[in-house]
């Protein structure tokens, strides 16, 4: 996932505090900026702090000081960063050589006299390695790029800003190169079947979900269902725009990065995948679990000649999605429909997709 950093500037501390604030109400994570403003900072909200000091929640130096203070900072259980301005292929060496030390965490890299060829040649070197690659940029278009080259992409940008308003023009394309794409096809419903009670899991999200949006749920992690939100208006409850109904404690739930987690692990302040019909994803913060105890309900479909499972709560108000991506309840599901899911070839391990023969059935 792509981030932001921003550096903090100014003649005073009331110009500080202005990008500080601005930071803060437009969620980006770390403000790097001198020791003497660590505590005032953190005065405002809970951000981290990036500088040269050990008060610091990321330690942050630049080229030229000791590596021993990063090495003393890393053995004290801190982020660590270095700053390295690009200006000669030594320096891109340096680079390259800091990023396999162990202890340094986070390289800021300033191109001061570059093309972007410095940049696409550490990040083809330090490629799942692990290390951050920052690209120290002045203003939201140089952020696109830095995110872009060689479709990886640095991992983040240092911003200096010029424009106080740049920050959430910033966060906005944060927000937009974090969106994930995913890939649904059609299954075709084999069975439903009513199979007694258990305990089932409703996901409360700090985010509205529409008509078409839901999460992707399922039994076998090679076929997720696209369980439809509490958005469509019915004579039996309120809408909760907020929530999915997704099933049982056992099953999966597709996560940002192409990970899964089982429900029962959900938890406030986790992060979930939102998707809608045409496999749009977007990031969603789990504000609250409900596991309790229903009726369920069996849905069986065939993919291509597998079958895949999920089972749900037997009750009018949960839904799956049409093929015309239309929400369609689980009491009106019949062999012959048509409904969407998310196929995948990988197994799971610890919810990270793997290359390995998994029997789930």
């Amino acid at each position: 996932m792509k981030f932001g950093w921003v550096r903090v500037t100014g003649d005073n501390w009331e110009d500080k505090k202005e990008i500080v604030k601005m930071a803060l109400e437009s969620s980006i994570p770390v403000i790097v900026a001198e020791p003497e403003d660590i505590e005032k900072i953190k005065e405002l909200g809970n951000i981290k702090v990036a500088s040269n000091s050990l008060d610091a929640d990321i330690v942050l130096i630049n080229k030229d000081d000791n590596l021993e203070f990063l090495k003393e900072a890393k053995n004290l259980g801190k982020e660590t960063a270095i700053y390295i301005p690009i200006e000669s292929k030594e320096d891109e060496e340096f680079a390259s050589e800091v990023a396999r030390y162990g202890f340094v965490d986070n390289i800021i890299l300033e191109g001061r006299d570059w093309t972007i060829i410095p940049l696409e040649n550490l990040i083809a070197d330090l490629f799942n390695r692990d290390v951050k690659i920052i690209a120290s940029v002045d203003s939201v278009d140089e952020a696109k790029v830095a995110y872009e080259i060689l479709e990886k992409g640095t991992d983040g940008v240092l911003f200096n800003l010029k424009n106080i308003e740049d920050i959430k023009e910033l966060s906005k394309l944060i927000e937009d190169m974090n969106k994930e794409k995913v890939k649904l096809d059609v299954a075709t419903i084999t069975k439903v079947e009513p199979i007694g009670s258990g305990d089932r899991v409703c996901i409360d999200t700090c985010s509205l979900m529409n008509i078409g949006e839901g999460m992707l749920i399922g039994s076998y992690s090679r076929g997720l269902f696209l369980v439809h939100s509490e958005t469509v208006e019915n004579p039996y409850v309120s809408t909760r725009p907020f929530r999915v109904n997704a099933g049982p404690v056992h099953a999966y739930i597709l996560c940002p990065g192409n990970k899964t987690k089982y429900l029962s692990e959900l938890k406030a302040g986790d992060k979930v995948l939102i998707v809608d019909k045409d496999g749009n994803a977007r990031e969603a913060i789990v504000g609250r679990v409900k596991i309790e105890r229903r009726p369920l309900i069996l849905i069986e479909a065939e993919y291509k000649g597998d079958i895949i499972r999920t089972i749900l709560q037997n009750a009018e108000t949960i839904r799956l999605v049409n093929e015309k991506g239309e929400p369609v309840s689980v009491v009106d599901l019949k062999p012959g429909d048509k409904v969407l899911i998310r196929p995948d070839e990988y197994a799971r391990h610890f919810g990270m997709a793997i290359k390995e023969t998994i029997i789930e059935k």
